[in-house]
């Protein structure tokens, strides 16, 4: 839906980059053993599909294409919340919880869109 961009969409895009980011420095700061690299690595999956998606959704070819994105947008946030709440790290606690409220407003902020989408 090229037609309908604003500044705010790229602000978005930035910060979805940003979360992704984020995880990647949290992830590797991590004590390694069997749970954290596992967990981390579904992790690092779901919050950089969270900004791959919403980039579709901007080049979306239709209305239904950029809800379809924008609907893996909010699920990928989601799970990226549930993996970061699988991991037990008490050095990193404030930085995951940190990152748990992120993925909550993504959450929050794609479903936001969709509502006025549908």
């Amino acid at each position: 839906m090229t037609e309908n961009k604003n500044p705010k969409q790229y602000d978005l895009e930035e910060r979805t980059l940003k979360f992704a980011k984020r995880i990647r420095e949290f992830v590797g700061n991590l004590d390694k053993n069997i749970a954290t690299i596992e967990d981390s690595k579904q992790l690092i999956r779901s919050s950089g599909s969270v900004g791959a998606n919403y980039i579709e959704a901007n080049e979306a070819l239709s209305k239904k294409d950029f809800i379809m994105r924008i609907k893996i947008c909010r699920k990928e946030a989601k799970e990226s919340s549930y993996w970061l709440k699988l991991i037990n790290s008490p050095e990193s606690q404030d930085e995951r919880l940190d990152l748990e409220r992120e993925a909550k407003e993504l959450t929050n902020i794609f479903g936001a869109i969709l509502r006025k989408s549908e």
